[in-house]
Parts: C-alpha cells; sequence; structure tokens
C-alpha cells in the first residue's frame, strides 16, 4: 500500500507534463500539417525568415513551394511557410479584435 502512496506524486507530475507540454504541443504540430496541406496557388504566404509572397506552384517531388515575390520566384519548403504570420496576413481584423 506504501508503494502505490509513493507512486502518486510522480503520476501527477507526469499528468501535469502531459497535458500543459505534451498535448498542446501535439496539437499544434496537427495544426501546422493541416495548414501545409490546405494550401493552394493564390495564397498570400509569410515564411520563418520574413518573406512575403503569393503561392504560384508546388513541387511534390521536393515537398516545395514555389512563391512568387517582387524580385523572382523562390521555392521554399512547406514546413518553412509560417502558419502564425501567415494567418495574420491574410486575416489583419482578426488580430485587431483579439486586442
Amino acid at each position: 500500500m506504501e508503494a502505490i502512496q509513493s507512486l502518486w506524486p510522480f503520476l501527477a507530475i507526469f499528468a501535469v507534463f502531459f497535458f500543459f507540454m505534451i498535448r498542446p504541443q501535439m496539437k499544434r504540430q496537427k495544426q501546422e500539417k493541416n495548414f501545409a496541406k490546405e494550401l493552394k496557388k493564390g495564397d498570400k504566404v509569410v515564411t520563418k525568415s520574413g518573406m512575403h509572397g503569393k503561392i504560384a506552384d508546388f513541387s511534390e517531388k521536393l515537398n516545395a513551394v514555389i512563391i512568387e515575390t517582387g524580385a523572382g520566384k523562390i521555392t521554399f519548403d512547406k514546413s518553412s511557410i509560417s502558419m502564425e504570420l501567415s494567418q495574420t496576413l491574410n486575416n489583419p481584423k482578426d488580430e485587431k479584435e483579439k486586442k
């Protein structure tokens, strides 16, 4: 019985880590994966490095996106597109309402 009671603090710590650290990260990864799947030609996007542009084409072979910018067309990995910055670019009034 004492062995079970001594395990409760460890189980509580694991539950806290799971619900406050692991689960939100898994949810965020799922959202980013869905965002990358839903990209289509003509969408305005921002890369994680700050490059603004419009999607011109996709390269399924390289798992990349060809972005048209003011300087020309550049190829980026799909994972380099920022979900938050792109959503802010496309929905600026939603951000103002949150503040």
